[in-house]
């Protein structure tokens, strides 16, 4: 099997059925926020377009470039699609040309001929991407078998490793997130969020790794770079212990530094021949040590190429003539009546703080009442949870009538945030179902949860196997330290004495006895 880096998730796997193109990602995401690093423009992309089959494996605008795949990717190709529970990522593809499909089931196996299969494992929650992400595994017909995970969770890897040994395992390591850097904090507070960031999902994916036992580790979705001069403070070239984007050499010397000596680092154009028994690497630079140690001035050259690209895409994004204010309450207000369960778990006012371009100066105060239902200005009472960012943000987002404000705004991280007390996934969940299809599928989810009924005893505790999170196995991810437990797949922690989540409001409490308590 031949594997070839085509930059951050994306890559071209050559099999005996054909090749497969993973998340072609070339163009800005996020509001021109986030970009491949290492830069891939440079790629034959017309070339790499004459795949035999394309996986997308979720919506995320760093796996799902719309550009991309609309000017460059054979519409001949076959789509290997994953199975979720809505036909958006179906839709949007045959939006752009695509018409073959094969429609996988999740965690089944799929023959392509030629000693070839595949499984994709999809994942559903309100909270996995925009609801869904997936991971890929394959064989070849020499039987070598690739996972790659991307940046999906799984909360059981067991569906990949019992239908044999991995030779190639590709995840993701670095973070994806907004937080802890949009937060209004202390810096000092900021920076000691980071590095708890920073180490849970360092330590996740080491737990990936262990549960999978692969041949070899291809650490990959991740880091993006910042190239805007307002963003720039968010790679990690300064010197900041809380940074949460490391790139692909800090983690393979972390890797080495753990007992793995098995990494891969796929640059863009990187070839990867892996058998049962070896890989053999084929780099486009001489030192890939040597291109990391210059990342500054490689990221320097990269953001003057790309301040065009950035100057029009914000001349975009201002539409004066919109009624942000009546826009929002007349697309918005209907789904507030609908979300029971969401509402429930917010049950109060989210403020957003609306500003001119390039300024602090605030022009509109909107407020999502989750408790009345109703979308309203402003009118000086308590808001347990802010947003501020600039008026033509959401001015876009109208204009586009975009349904994901996670997947756009959020991701973007052109907003600062604040909240009274802990987080609360609830309303990220809200903002990234503003259609009824999405907002109707994430109340069902919600409702369809049921407790664990399965114990495990962990450092001297009796608590319930799954995380009443995500449903992640908490003898694999959960981590007890004076009387708390975290589980390590998402940070979330709860009191053990007491049961109560003491991460999010509204969180599922967590079934815990001592011995001496029975």
């Amino acid at each position: 099997m031949r594997i070839t880096g085509t930059g951050h998730a994306s890559m071209l796997i050559e099999t005996a059925a054909g090749s497969i193109l993973t998340d072609p990602w070339v163009n800005p995401a996020y509001f021109a926020s986030w970009f491949p690093f290492p830069d891939n423009s440079q790629l034959d992309w017309d070339a790499l377009g004459r795949c035999d089959y394309l996986y997308v494996s979720h919506l995320h605008r760093d796996h799902f470039d719309a550009k991309n795949l609309s000017e460059k990717i054979s519409k001949d190709t076959t789509v290997l699609l994953p199975e979720y529970p809505t036909s958006e990522l179906e839709d949007e593809l045959r939006a752009l040309g695509f018409t073959r499909f094969i429609k996988t089931v999740s965690g089944e196996v799929t023959d392509l001929g030629s000693g070839v299969k595949v499984m994709i494992q999809a994942l559903t929650s309100p909270t996995d991407g925009p609801i869904g992400d997936s991971s890929l595994w394959v064989e070849d017909a020499d039987g070598v078998r690739l996972l790659n995970q991307n940046d999906a969770r799984p909360t059981d890897l067991s569906a990949f490793t019992k239908l044999g040994q991995v030779h190639a395992h590709l995840l993701q390591f670095s973070g994806a997130i907004w937080y802890p850097m949009v937060y209004e904090l202390p810096d000092a507070a900021k920076t000691a969020f980071g590095k708890q960031k920073r180490e849970r999902q360092l330590d996740r994916s080491l737990r990936y790794i262990d549960d999978v036992k692969p041949s070899h580790v291809f650490p990959i979705a991740g880091p993006p770079c910042f190239l805007d001069d307002e963003l720039w403070r968010f790679n990690d070239i300064h010197g900041d212990e809380g940074n949460i984007f490391p790139d692909q050499q800090v983690y393979a010397d972390y890797l080495a530094d753990n007992g793995f000596d098995n990494s891969v680092i796929l640059l863009p154009g990187t070839v990867a021949e892996v058998t049962a028994t070896d890989c053999t690497v084929t780099h486009p630079v001489d030192d890939v040590r040597e291109f990391f140690a210059n990342k500054e001035r490689h990221l320097e050259e990269y953001r003057e190429r790309q301040r065009p690209v950035i100057a029009a895409a914000k001349k975009s994004w201002e539409h004066p003539d919109i009624d942000v204010f009546g826009e929002i309450k007349r697309r918005f207000e209907p789904l507030l009546s609908e979300a029971e369960f969401i509402a429930a778990g917010i049950n109060g006012p989210v403020r957003f703080d609306l500003t001119a371009p390039d300024s602090s100066e605030v022009v509109e105060q909107i407020v999502f009442d989750f408790s009345t239902k109703e979308i309203r200005h402003y009118n000086d009472e308590k808001c347990r949870y802010r947003f501020r960012t600039e008026r033509r943000h959401i001015e876009h987002l109208l204009f586009v009538e975009e349904i994901d404000w996670v997947n756009s705004l959020f991701l973007s991280c052109r907003f600062s945030a604040a909240r009274i007390g802990q987080y609360n996934e609830f309303v990220y969940t809200f903002f990234k179902c503003l259609s009824e299809e999405r907002l109707n599928y994430a109340e069902g989810w919600y409702a369809e949860q049921k407790p664990d009924e399965e114990n495990i005893d962990l450092k001297g505790w009796t608590v319930q196997r799954r995380c009443p999170h995500l449903k992640a196995d908490l003898s694999r991810f959960g981590k007890i330290d004076d009387g708390v437990l975290t589980c390590q797949m998402h940070g979330w922690k709860w009191n053990l004495n007491s049961g109560k989540c003491i991460t999010s409001v509204g969180g599922n409490p967590i079934r815990s006895s001592r011995p001496d308590d029975d």
